[in-house]
């Protein structure tokens, strides 16, 4: 099976091949090095003219890329790690998201920023976060988390070929994990079902009658599966599993009809609890008027994410904690 970071790899091979529009811009993304984690790799030996290395300036780098979209170019862009993602803030914000608006529709920026986030690595307070929900909810602006349950490849080129501007967060841990088939290891125990052509919604049901709700996006899924299936085998309480690969701008159509029958939600996410996606999603469900409904919410300490490995361990959301939530909702 063909990991995450083979798809995404992949996914820019054929974007450079098929559309001469396409460029890929970033720092330290020529070969041999090919990138921070070698998501670029062999792109600027096979397409060197396409392949544009840059000064180490987030701003000046997504600024340059988003007068590229305005020309007509669909650029994709590399932000090393997505702790440097705030230094794009202001372009992205203020610019990309904003500019199909203020030109009345006359123009467009199909611009992609992909950066990877997320910690687990020891890399410390400055290298580790999961900031995107600074840019959830911003008008113009999609953000997109790939999983393991949906082709990379595929989420990566839909992405390229939209006509908005995308902020692509990938999670450093999910380079190396192999994209899951349906029907193999521990995924013959649900039914999927998927909903969106372009940014699709996987929805994992149980082979029993599911008595909890989990939500999540991106590397939180391979937590929750994980936990899903202590969940079966140690305390027999089986779980839907609803999986985000757009964060921003979302639908709770899927979410809503499992809470619906459920009535206990949990969402996780690797970010900090405090004014979080979790929240959010929250909000929209108890929105909708579900009677007897139970949420809780497993997320990050709000806390800097530290060095030392048993830090950012007791920081960060585990599986343990996801079980261990879950076992309380389970009795309210």
């Amino acid at each position: 099976m063909a990991t995450v970071l083979e798809r995404l790899n992949f996914a820019l091979h054929q974007a450079i091949e098929n559309d001469e529009r396409v460029y890929v811009l970033g720092e330290d993304i020529l070969d041999p090095y090919g990138g921070a984690f070698k998501v670029t790799r062999g792109l600027s030996t096979q397409f060197p003219d396409r392949v544009l290395t840059t000064p180490i300036s987030e701003a000046a780098i997504t600024g340059v890329a988003t007068g590229m979209a305005l020309r007509g170019l669909r650029p994709v862009v590399e932000i090393m790690f997505g702790d440097f993602i705030t230094l794009s803030a202001d372009q992205l914000i203020n610019h990309a998201a904003k500019f199909r608006w203020i030109y009345n529709d006359q123009v467009r920026v199909p611009l992609v920023v992909r950066t990877p986030m997320g910690g687990r690595r020891g890399y410390g307070p400055t290298h580790s976060q999961s900031i995107e929900k600074l840019f959830l909810g911003i008008p113009g602006l999609k953000v997109l988390a790939p999983n393991t349950l949906i082709d990379p490849a595929s989420l990566l080129v839909s992405a390229i070929t939209d006509d908005d501007p995308v902020l692509f967060v990938e999670h450093k841990l999910l380079y190396a994990c192999p994209v899951l088939e349906p029907g193999r290891g521990d995924l013959i125990d649900f039914k999927i079902e998927q909903r969106g052509s372009e940014f699709p919604i996987s929805t994992l049901r149980p082979t029993n009658r599911a008595t909890l709700t989990f939500a999540c996006y991106g590397y939180n899924f391979e937590l929750v599966r994980k936990a899903a299936m202590e969940l079966i085998y140690e305390h027999e309480i089986f779980t839907d599993i609803v999986v985000y690969t757009q964060l921003s701008p979302f639908d709770v159509t899927e979410l809503l009809e499992s809470v619906d029958r459920t009535g206990k939600l949990i969402t996780v996410e690797e970010g900090g609890k405090s004014l979080g996606w979790g929240a959010e999603i929250i909000s929209r469900v108890t929105e909708s008027g579900i009677q007897d409904l139970s949420c809780l919410r497993v997320a990050a300490l709000d806390l800097p994410i530290a060095t030392s490995k048993p830090l950012e361990d007791a920081i960060l959301p585990s599986v343990k904690d996801i079980v261990r939530t879950a076992l309380e909702l389970s009795v309210r």
